[in-house]
């Protein structure tokens, strides 16, 4: 698992995981209260990583694991939370993509000071996917209205800090960390639909695709520490954060939605990063 191969492989699997589980969760909370999908799709993701321990008889970690997926964990409760309320308040156009440049920015700076700069291949490619990735997530003819770009920001924090911290998780362990990360972002999400009065229940018919796109984003998850465990932080996650492209592919292939001209310059850029980032 250790081969640059591997690392690309599990990376753009996360990617696809990700990219899933956000169309697949987005069609769903359409339907449903925000809060409703995410407690249902965190719980779904609890028991799944926990039943993929126990089926791979994966040792439990010592409490350093632990902690650093709980970490892990209040950092994506914290990114959701600030990214629907930037989409809210402020403009899609200047939040999603934000959001996507500084996730991926940010353990790409963590590893350059920790594992030491790429390679200026890589490097070029690193440019390209965050550039693409800015496409990709920015609607076409949106405005550039700074309303939001705060939380905006915020969001990318929490999204970037839960990537590092979970890279910090050191093989053979993977599924448990994950699982308390979950319970962690769980518990966060609980915490914070109790604060604003809120604990709705969504309808039984959004209950199977809420739990499936818990389940693709604990398969992202997943597949993003097994990247990291065979690599370097900064290509896993540049090569994670490439799940903007799949959400919009399938929202064009499932909902029919058309591909911005935008959005394919992002695609083509991406696609070019992914040989160079892999070398």
């Amino acid at each position: 698992m250790g081969s640059p191969l591997a690392t690309v492989s599990f990376g753009l699997a996360a990617a696809a995981s990700w990219g899933a589980g956000d169309f697949t969760g987005g069609i769903t909370t359409r339907k449903s209260d925000v809060y409703a999908v995410g407690l249902v799709s965190q719980a779904a993701g609890v028991v799944a990583l926990a039943a993929l321990a126990g089926v791979r008889a994966e040792p439990f970690p010592p409490p350093s694991a632990l902690r650093w997926g709980a970490v892990a964990g209040v950092f994506g409760a914290l990114g959701i939370a600030a990214l629907y309320r930037a989409l809210a308040v402020g403009r899609m156009g200047i939040a999603a993509p934000v959001t996507a440049v500084l996730a991926a920015a940010l353990p790409v700076c963590f590893a350059a000071l920790s594992q030491g700069l790429p390679s200026p291949l890589q490097f070029t490619g690193f440019g390209l996917a965050l550039g693409g990735v800015w496409l990709i997530s920015r609607p076409e003819g949106a405005g550039g209205s700074p309303e939001g770009l705060g939380l905006a920001l915020l969001a990318g924090v929490g999204f970037g800090g839960f990537m590092i911290c979970i890279g910090q998780v050191q093989a053979p362990a993977v599924f448990w960390p994950l699982a308390a990360a979950k319970v962690s972002s769980l518990l966060s999400m609980l915490a914070a639909a109790r604060a604003e009065g809120r604990l709705p229940r969504p309808p039984r018919s959004l209950l199977l695709p809420a739990a499936l796109a818990g389940l693709l984003d604990a398969g992202g998850n997943a597949f993003f520490v097994l990247a990291e465990q065979g690599g370097r932080l900064d290509v896993s996650s540049i090569l994670a954060s490439l799940y903007p492209a799949v959400t919009v592919l399938l929202a064009r292939l499932v909902l029919g939605e058309r591909v911005s001209r935008t959005q394919a310059v992002g695609i083509a850029a991406a696609l070019i990063a992914i040989p160079l980032i892999a070398t």
